[in-house]
């Protein structure tokens, strides 16, 4: 029988298992005082996470801190997001869950609500940059052509409310060293550079990764 070595340590929760790359992304806001930084650890679609979007008072807008922890399964598809916001004034809390069924539950410690979202399988965080990564990397639109239109659970920061909105994202080109894809969401239309991860280089007139 093998006895392990009890010199050895353990291997902690946090250490990244055979396959799995951990990376720190950054990225700088390009039209005001803004920072978006998240560890992640990446296998194939699945993404382990955790971040934070500090934002200054600019235009009229309070200045907020939020932080999340971001699960996303094997199949590309959010599993679950816990988010925290703070202002001057407020702090704010919510835990948004996706279920077996394609449910979502909302839950801001005052009782879950249930929504379907119209089957959305991926969430946007208002002000961040990693989350267009998700859409691009469940679709694997950072490897060969795609075009899609998505239901799209979308977060407001720092109010933390929730509603659905659509997207679409198109590739427009792929190359070894990053991609470029189309990215619409109502008025707004831009294109976003991407990496071989699939995570956003650029996204114009919002953020750029330092």
């Amino acid at each position: 029988m093998n006895v392990p070595n009890a010199t050895e340590p353990a291997q902690s929760d946090s250490t990244p298992r055979a396959g799995r790359r951990p990376v720190m992304v950054t990225w700088e806001g390009l039209t005001g005082p803004r920072l978006e930084s998240a560890r992640l650890v990446l296998s194939e679609n699945r993404i382990k996470g955790s971040g934070r979007v500090v934002a200054a008072a600019i235009e009229g807008n309070e200045a907020y801190n939020a932080s999340f922890e971001l699960s996303v399964g094997e199949d590309g598809v959010v599993s679950r997001l816990l988010l925290r916001s703070t202002t001057a004034e407020e702090e704010r809390t919510m835990s948004l869950s996706r279920t077996e069924d394609g449910m979502w539950i909302i839950d801001r410690g005052r009782g879950a609500e249930r929504r379907d979202f119209e089957g959305a399988l991926d969430v946007n965080l208002q002000s961040s940059v990693l989350f267009n990564a998700l859409p691009v990397r469940r679709l694997g639109l950072h490897r060969e052509a795609g075009e899609h239109e998505l239901p799209v659970v979308w977060v407001s920061l720092p109010d933390l409310s929730v509603s659905l909105v659509h997207e679409r994202y198109r590739t427009v080109s792929v190359d070894d060293s990053g991609s470029v894809v189309a990215f619409d969401r109502g008025d707004a239309s831009v294109e976003l550079t991407v990496d071989s991860n699939g995570l956003v280089v650029e996204y114009p007139d919002l953020a750029r990764r330092v």
